[in-house]
């Protein structure tokens, strides 16, 4: 199924001046976007969830029918040029493998790409991989996640490197942040989470100043950057997205973490008054791009879209 290009440049409601010095700091400060493509309801998957971009392609999906059917959207970054990605394994436009999939992440694997989909549930399997070749996908790896010996529905996945034959992630569970490896060719398995670190939200600037009701924001993904060693967090309360950065972070980052008071993301969206959620994010030559759930009503919903933010680069 193909999907018309939206082209239209969209700027978020209530914007300022764009990565200027914040009055009360100089903090770098982030609140425009633009929308590389809508992202519509199709086969009663309505809700965005996971996203991940790759050197041409951003990869989003949206769920239904009570997190049991899923569909893979494909877009490319530089035209918006948009379709349904085919399952492979049942010859299918939808899956009925990834639960919830809050959120996922790129692995290239002896050549092949691969998506790594957090299903958010206790039950059956916490991680799924799929490999996937032009706009095809196929299931080819289950995965139990456990903490504590039991099953953890964790909402977040990031890759943080690979050798020869392990692959290292970190995953999240509302602010909580674990690490998990497994064997780069494992195909099923147990992953094993030792704690990290926590991410602390209270306090946080944002625009140079705290917001206060922050820590009544919703958690969503997140993103680990290896090349800078930076994790980008975004919450959300009904039409307000803000993303944190954290810095410096590595696999012995450890205790609490507190994020950059000298940048931060905010979309606060009048156009999408009853909801502007950013899902999750990646980022591609260096450019921030995210996933959205968007709506102007309860009746009017179907506007999900992925966007980059504009003017910041990932150096």
């Amino acid at each position: 199924m193909k999907i018309s290009r939206r082209s239209a440049l969209v700027l978020a409601a209530g914007v300022g001046l764009f990565a200027v010095p914040a009055t009360s700091a100089q903090a770098a400060y982030y609140n425009q976007y633009e929308t590389v493509a809508g992202i519509p309801s199709a086969h009663e998957c309505t809700a965005a969830q996971g996203f991940a971009a790759g050197s041409t392609y951003l990869y989003s999906v949206k769920i239904g029918l009570d997190d049991t059917r899923s569909l893979i959207y494909r877009t490319n970054k530089n035209t918006g040029s948009t379709v349904i990605m085919t399952n492979g394994t049942d010859d299918l436009p939808y899956n009925s493998w990834l639960g919830h999939a809050n959120d996922m992440t790129l692995v290239t694997i002896d050549g092949e790409y691969h998506l790594f989909v957090v299903t958010m549930t206790t039950e059956g399997a916490q991680l799924v991989k799929l490999r996937y070749s032009g706009a095809t996908y196929y299931k080819v790896g289950s995965y139990n996640i456990h903490l504590d010996g039991a099953p953890k529905a964790v909402s977040g996945v990031s890759k943080i490197s690979q050798t020869d034959s392990t692959l290292h992630f970190f995953f999240k569970s509302g602010r909580n942040v674990y690490r998990g490896s497994m064997g780069l060719r494992d195909e099923s398995g147990t992953i094993t989470l030792t704690d990290a670190f926590d991410l602390k939200v209270a306090g946080a600037p944002v625009n140079g100043e705290p917001v206060p009701d922050l820590e009544d924001f919703t958690n969503q993904g997140f993103l680990y950057h290896p090349a800078t060693k930076d994790l980008f967090y975004p919450l959300t309360k009904k039409n307000r997205s803000i993303v944190l950065v954290y810095r410096n972070i590595t696999m012995d980052t450890s205790g609490t973490v507190s994020s950059d008071p000298d940048i931060s993301f905010r979309i606060t969206s009048s156009a999408y008054p009853d909801l502007f959620e950013i899902e999750s994010l990646g980022i591609s030559a260096g450019t921030l791009y995210f996933n959205t759930n968007r709506a102007k009503s309860s009746s009017d919903g179907n506007h999900d879209g992925v966007h980059a933010f504009k003017d910041f680069t990932a150096d």
